[in-house]
């Protein structure tokens, strides 16, 4: 990539065909300064922005400044209010701003970047509504992803007109888990803010896209000829997830709840299916409480003896039968418990404007949050997971929630929650990862976080797709893992899956047998396979509901199994170059389809899967790209273009391409029965 003077203009070339000239005297930049109120409700957020002043501003000047250029960025009469350095390192430009003399109370800037009439952009985290983001505006806040009232909505809607699963909520209401101010284009380049204040996306124009930042910070685009490398220089500034431990790898990870009977009856109905299984999930090792949501958790991080007596040996047991014991962990305190008992006295909570505890509304009961900001409470809640998680025994866990933050809060540090809302989950991974680190066991333990932003892929063993709907709808239930996950995946993030079977259940939306077998063969082509029995249990279709669920569980378990040394090379691939596991069609093939179709993805390079999304369906119409492919289950040989492919129970639509290096393991998994 190179950067220099052509007369008073300024050239970036960067090599792979882009060519953009920064025009002495244009419009490049907008100022201002505005002050924000966000208003939250069980974790959801309504905006409103006042706006108090803005001025477009002009660059003024191009001159040479360590090894780049800097350039005054005036406003019509010539005042300065931003002094800008522009450099390139690698493949990436890189935009540095500093305001200038007496205009620090800058808190607002918009910039423009040109855009092509056919381009295609995805990002800004994971965004499960739409896959291709153009002519959209797109909000960059970490977020709840649901709420009760959309939820009721859409239930009466269909109680009335029938399911309509591809009937998506406006685009306008959409938030999410883990917002990224990264976006991704078609033309192979990325851009990226090291803002953390609320930032928007806006691609509604056809020559340009607009970005409004609150905050005065850097911008970054980076550029490749390929999507691979383009992973690549993303991830050099984002971060890259760590392998995964090998025991991930051998099965599926039974997400079980009710006590160490429990847990042992349903291990030994999976055992008579032959059921590799690498682990047992039990959200409720600490506890539960029975709320009008459902059976949800006592947040004190240390063992229910009630429901778990002697669990350290019953790990043990497990753990001499290849069976790993994994658990549930988040930053909030059930306000009932002696944890928060003993951080409220030191002072480790999030405090409200009174000096108080602020205690944050979780569905039906409220929870203090352990303040992030403070490196005692930070201390404290790592060796509460050190001593009554890792010690204990715990192979892995859910470090769930960090989308709470509330902006009206008083954090420890002085800092403005607004600023500091998208860093929660960032630092909430972190401690997580600095309490394994610690212990000496990375590589040994793997925990999945839900929130996230700019920074988590350092932490994070591995994402989830958070609380999905138990249903077909294309927004919020299976599908939308698939438009999630590639989101995540573009965005620098390549570990990531779903909860098996969904979690959101608000009768009479509750999980069918089909849903949770359809949902078993999607998991089972991903990095990893993990049920969840969902908010109301006793309410859903589980992994054990009847001997045929038992059996596509046991037989989607081992084809995962036997898929261990190709998912161990793409994740390989993904902690040393950061490309994801899971990708789109679009990533190898420039065709009109690959570009806007999420029904689809490539899990590593070399197999496509098109699960089966629709309700009551046995087949689905199966776009291959230009290549020569195999189905996986027949053997037959498919060059590109769209195939009608019937799908019964267990094979799922699967295509190697013919001239993978696994070959030989491609083909005898499909014989696995």
């Amino acid at each position: 990539m190179k950067l220099y003077k052509s007369g008073e203009d300024l050239i970036l070339d960067s090599g792979f065909g882009h060519v953009n000239r920064f025009i002495r005297g244009a419009l490049s930049a907008q100022v201002g300064i505005g002050e924000a109120s966000y208003t939250m409700d069980h974790g959801r957020f309504r905006f409103h922005e006042n706006l108090k002043f803005k001025t477009d501003l002009v660059t003024y000047d191009f001159v040479e400044c360590g090894g780049g250029f800097k350039t005054s960025l005036c406003d019509s009469r010539g005042e300065q209010y931003l002094t800008a350095y522009l450099s390139v390192n690698g493949d990436i430009f890189t935009v540095h701003f500093e305001t200038y003399g007496s205009h620090t109370d800058l808190n607002r800037m918009w910039v423009r970047i040109p855009a092509k009439r056919n381009e295609h952009v995805y990002g800004g985290g994971e965004v499960f509504q739409s896959f291709d983001l153009r002519g959209e505006s797109l909000r960059v806040w970490v977020a709840e992803h649901t709420n009760s009232a959309a939820i009721a909505k859409k239930i009466a809607r269909e109680a009335i007109a029938g399911p309509q699963p591809k009937r998506k909520e406006k685009f306008s209401s959409y938030e999410t888990y883990y917002a990224q101010p990264t976006f991704v284009s078609s033309e192979k380049y990325f851009f990226h803010t090291d803002a953390t204040s609320f930032v928007n996306f806006n691609f509604k124009a056809k020559t340009f896209h607009e970005i409004e930042i609150r905050e005065i910070s850097d911008i970054h685009i980076g550029f490749a000829s390929d999507f691979e490398k383009l992973s690549e220089v993303l991830t050099s500034i984002t971060g890259r997830q760590p392998e995964l431990p090998d025991w991930v790898y051998d099965g599926v990870i039974l997400g079980i709840q009710g006590g160490n009977d429990v847990v042992e009856e349903k291990i030994k109905k999976c055992e008579k299916f032959d059921t590799p299984i690498a682990g047992v999930w039990c959200q409720d090792w600490e506890g539960k409480r029975v709320t009008a949501f459902g059976k949800q958790l006592m947040w004190n991080w240390s063992y229910d003896r009630d429901m778990y007596p002697n669990l350290s040996d019953e790990i043990k047991s497990l753990n001499k039968r290849n069976i790993k014991f994994l658990g549930y962990v988040n930053p909030f305190l059930a306000v009932e418990r002696e944890l928060y008992q003993y951080a409220s006295a030191h002072g480790y909570c999030v405090k409200d404007k009174n000096g108080k505890d602020y205690l944050v509304k979780i569905t039906t009961f409220p929870a203090a949050m352990v303040d992030l900001t403070n490196p005692d409470a930070c201390e404290w809640i790592k060796n509460v997971i050190k001593k009554n998680m890792i010690e204990l025994g715990l192979s892995g866990w859910m470090a769930d929630f960090g989308e709470y933050l509330p902006t009206d809060c008083v954090l420890y540090s002085g800092e403005d929650p607004a600023i500091v809302h998208n860093t929660w989950p960032v630092r909430w991974a972190e401690i997580n990862r600095q309490a394994v680190e610690e212990a000496g066991k990375l590589g040994d333990i793997m925990f999945f976080t839900r929130a996230g932003f700019t920074g988590t892929g350092k932490y994070t063993s591995m994402m989830w797709n958070g609380d999905q709907h138990v249903d077909w709808s294309y927004d919020c239930g299976m599908p939308s893992v698939i438009t999630g996950s590639l989101q995540l995946s573009l965005c620098g993030i390549g570990l990531v899956h779903s909860d098996m079977g969904g979690y959101i259940t608000f009768p009479p939306m509750t999980r069918t047998k089909e849903l949770m077998q359809r949902w078993t063969e999607l998991s089972a082509f991903s990095v990893l396979m993990r049920s969840h029995e969902g908010n109301k249990p006793d309410s859903n279709a589980q992994f054990d509901f009847d001997e045929d669920t038992l059996y596509l569980l046991g037989r989607m378990s081992r084809i995962h199994k036997a898929l261990k040394p190709y998912l161990h090379f793409t994740v390989r691939e993904n902690s040393e170059k950061g490309v994801p596991v899971m990708r789109p069609l679009f990533y190898y093939y420039d065709e009109n389809i690959a570009y806007v179709d999420s029904t689809e993805y490539l899990l590593g390079r070399d197999l496509l899967v098109a699960p089966i999304i629709e309700q009551g369906s046995d087949k689905r119409l199966v776009y291959l790209p230009e290549d020569e492919w195999i189905d996986i289950w027949t053997g037959k040989e498919y060059s590109g273009g769209s195939y009608t492919v019937f799908d019964p129970m267990g094979k799922p639509p699967v295509f190697y391409r013919k001239s993978t290096f696994f070959k030989e393991l491609f083909e005898k998994i499909g014989t696995i029965e």
